[in-house]
């Protein structure tokens, strides 16, 4: 019976079910772990369920000893860990992407621009306070988002789907990527800009790259310089993606109109300037949070396990690498054993 250690209970049933047959610790505490109170609690075992609030370094994959053969991970980012290490260790990632996860995030992304657009949280802590009077013809103007540009930057699973949406309100969309897909383009109607180009043309700006050295503080002083006056931005994809002191001092100004940013660039701490600000919405990184798309994130992550542990090639696994190190290593191993055995 294997030792799994699980960082926080998650939704979904697929944790009872592993239970039955493997030894399963789940953290009693309801916050992300320190690096100690994972070895702690998870020392010897040979798998790791984590969350994206936990890092994962190379020396902490040594402390939990080694018997780890995987960190399973319970978003579909991975920048929480040290993937060259794992490899580096023969320790196999995996995370956990999907079609739930996509349509959940492409669904709260638009629910940011149309509340944004339309002022929605503005008047709803208006009427909350009791302030309403009665109907008045400057209350609150929005924004139409019908035939207007929307900019998407990452053109994957999530920004197609944004971008899918968009039809229904006859919209222009653009996006950039580090390269052209032409096949999107055909299905989707869209259109390829340099990003310069798309960010001087779009109405709202929408980002859904991963966090990379090359995506961080992406969107900066200067890149918000050649945005449209007024221009919406939205971020549901990493916090650090964003420049946020470039971000106040545009929404001051009033170079942008607004922004819908649902992660943050210190996680969890909210920009306290934002905070005061009406034309800023700030959600506690909930894109995914919907019930389908968590249970379906913990099957995955189970799954994940279950099947390293069979000596099972994973689905999602992010450093196949170090799969291949595993199956080289084993058919050495089996070599020897058989050439020791003729002898």
């Amino acid at each position: 019976m294997a030792k799994i250690f699980v960082t926080r209970q998650i939704p979904g049933k697929a944790l009872e079910e592993l239970a039955k047959t493997h030894e399963v610790v789940v953290s009693p505490f309801d916050r992300p772990l320190a690096a100690d109170e994972i070895v702690e609690m998870g020392k010897g075992a040979e798998a790791a369920l984590t969350l994206l609030t936990e890092r994962w370094t190379g020396e902490l994959m040594d402390q939990m000893g080694p018997n780890l053969k995987i960190i399973s991970n319970y978003a579909v980012g991975f920048d929480n860990i040290d993937v060259k290490a794992a490899t580096e260790r023969g320790i196999l990632v995996c995370n956990t992407p999907s079609d739930e996860v996509n349509e959940a995030v492409a669904e709260f992304t638009w629910a940011l621009i149309l509340s944004l657009s339309r002022r929605v949280v503005e008047s709803s802590e208006f009427a909350d306070k009791g302030a309403y009077r009665g109907w008045e013809p400057h209350i609150f103007l929005g924004r139409d988002v019908y035939s207007k540009t929307l900019g998407i930057i990452g053109l994957g699973r999530i920004g197609s789907m944004v971008a899918r949406r968009a039809k229904g309100f006859n919209m222009r969309v653009v996006y950039y990527n580090r390269d052209k897909d032409t096949d999107e383009e055909k299905e989707l109607g869209v259109e390829y800009l340099d990003l310069d180009s798309l960010l001087g043309q779009s109405d709202i700006v929408s980002l859904h790259v991963p966090l990379t050295s090359e995506t961080r503080h992406l969107i900066n002083k200067d890149s918000i310089a050649k945005m449209k006056n007024g221009a919406y931005l939205i971020n549901t994809s990493r916090g650090p993606i964003i420049d946020e002191h470039a971000v106040v001092d545009a929404l001051r100004s009033g170079k942008l109109g607004g922004v819908g940013l649902d992660v943050h660039e210190n996680e969890p701490a909210t920009n306290p300037e934002m905070m005061q600000m009406e034309n800023a919405i700030l959600t506690p990184h909930i894109a995914s949070a919907t019930v389908e798309a968590r249970e379906k994130m913990t099957q995955q992550a189970v799954d994940a396990i279950v099947k390293v542990l069979s000596g099972e090639k994973p689905n999602d696994l992010v450093n196949p690498e170090a799969w291949l190190s595993k199956r080289i290593q084993a058919t050495d191993s089996s070599s020897r054993i058989a050439v020791a055995q003729a002898q």
